[in-house]
């Protein structure tokens, strides 16, 4: 009986132990600390010359990363890995979080390396805590939906328009991008425009990262100048049926279809469409995907496990592949870069600790991990690369203008693929961005939900899950 219980008391400290390792993240020293200063060093990163590649990890990652560090270096791109430990430990940087400290230290490479292309590595490290292998921000901008959001542009738009470092938090509260329903915008005056390319490999586990690492070595030393490489797979139907409202005519979903096929040049394209019954079940896309394609867009509506569109006028809604159906792609290492446009498909946060939650379970959130990373880790296929939103995919039938939206959005990442001939995938999403929000300026004086409330969350929450510096082969546009 004493061995028993001193085996019990032995386990339950143990589990009491992991515990509160895992609820309390490791501190680090702050302005308030007297010997803060003295211990650490002081920001610079001079000892590199320049740098076009900044990989951005937890060090448990580090060693499954370096095979792609060595093959960008042999691909003609200078890339530095720098893993989050020395970010935080190594050198001060002035944040008040993390994300920010990591904001300030891209700022810095982008100054003294000549940084383009930042590429943040880790999602979620729990699926019950909200702990992060790397750094994430959220938005605070409130519709009957969601009251915060996903933002990787946050650690792209570094300046201001006067050049000064972009907080996102001009009322200096801790809370960022704050815009509140009926209410004008707290934060303002926020650029939106990406001064570096930033994307993520959501990766939970070492093993997922060795994962991406091999899909993208692959992609870029033996995928480019294959016949698949210039094909397009569109499937789309009637996003917002005339039966709902008269002033949604036509079937929007295949509209936007068509306008990204015109502006991809050089591409054959093939189309699943609900109205000609070429999209009627998830099979229809499955068999497809199998083909290869060079570039896969999916149009409709979505959750973070879900995606489908409309039959024509609403007479049934047909379900695509969710996040379950990835492994029956089998398209091996013919992998797409594919466009989801649907709400909350690329909400990398989800986590299975969600089911408990009765909103969250509604929303689908439920799942351990979202339609987007589980697309793009997939190890018998997949895609290479996933751009889709992490909230509501607000389009132009929600404005009040009736002009902009996600599908502009994802239009305008076509054209500059196809018209404007960028071949790096984060120079495509970037050119994308900033088209967008010069063409749709927000007035930050109107409030909430207005025409420009819905272009800055537009923008905001339009995530690259992949590597930014991706070479798309020139042959593809």
């Amino acid at each position: 009986m004493k061995t028993i219980l001193t085996k019990r008391f032995l386990m339950a400290g143990a589990l009491l132990l992991f515990f509160c390792l895992t609820l309390e993240p490791m501190t680090v020293g702050t302005m308030d600390d007297p010997d803060f200063f003295s211990s650490v060093e002081q920001p610079s990163v001079s000892n590199f010359v320049t740098c076009t590649l900044l990989i951005i990890a937890p060090k448990i990652f580090k060693n499954a990363l370096q095979p792609l560090v060595l093959h960008k270096k042999t691909m003609g791109i200078t890339t530095r890995l720098v893993t989050l430990q020395e970010v935080y430990h190594q050198m001060y940087w002035p944040g008040r979080d993390d994300a920010e400290k990591v904001k300030y230290f891209i700022k810095t490479a982008v100054e003294e390396w000549g940084v383009r292309y930042v590429l943040l590595v880790g999602g979620r490290s729990s699926q019950f805590l909200p702990t992060w292998h790397c750094p994430v921000r959220y938005v605070n901008m409130v519709d009957d939906w969601e009251t915060v959001y996903l933002s990787d542009l946050y650690f792209a738009d570094i300046y201001d328009e006067q050049g000064n470092f972009s907080s996102w938090d001009s009322d200096n509260d801790g809370r960022y991008g704050e815009w509140y329903t009926s209410e004008t915008a707290q934060d303002v005056n926020i650029d939106l425009i990406p001064d570096v390319a930033v994307g993520r490999l959501p990766c939970r586990s070492v093993g997922e990262v060795r994962i991406m690492v091999r899909k993208i070595i692959s992609y870029e030393t033996s995928g480019v100048n294959q016949p698949w490489f210039q094909r397009m797979l569109v499937a789309a139907g009637d996003t917002y049926p005339e039966t709902s409202n008269p002033n949604w005519t036509g079937y929007e979903g295949e509209y936007y279809g068509d306008r990204a096929i015109e502006n991809m040049s050089g591409f054959s394209a093939t189309r699943l469409y609900t109205s000609d019954g070429t999209f009627t079940d998830k099979k229809d896309v499955i068999r497809a995907f199998r083909e290869g394609w060079g570039v896969v867009y999916l149009v409709g509506h979505g959750s973070p496990k879900q995606w489908g569109n409309n039959a024509p006028n609403a007479t049934g809604f047909v379900q695509g592949p969710n996040s379950n159906d990835m492994w029956r792609f089998r398209n091996k290492n013919k992998l797409p870069v594919c466009v989801v446009s649907g709400c909350h498909n690329s909400q990398f946060d989800v986590c299975l600790g969600r089911l408990f939650n009765y909103t969250t379970r509604w929303n689908q959130e439920y799942v351990p991990e979202c339609w987007s990373e589980r697309i793009v880790r997939e190890p018998t296929g997949g895609a290479i690369a996933a751009l889709g939103c992490t909230a509501l995919g607000y389009t132009k039938e929600d404005k009040t203008s009736f002009q902009g939206g996600i599908n502009e959005l994802e239009t305008a990442f076509f054209h500059a693929h196809g018209q404007k001939n960028i071949t790096i995938l984060g120079d495509t999403w970037a050119s994308a961005l900033t088209w967008y929000v010069q063409t749709y300026p927000v007035d930050w004086n109107t409030s909430a939900e207005a025409d420009s409330w819905i272009d800055t969350k537009v923008v905001q929450s339009w995530v690259l899950l992949g590597d930014p510096s991706l070479q798309v082969s020139p042959t593809i546009v």
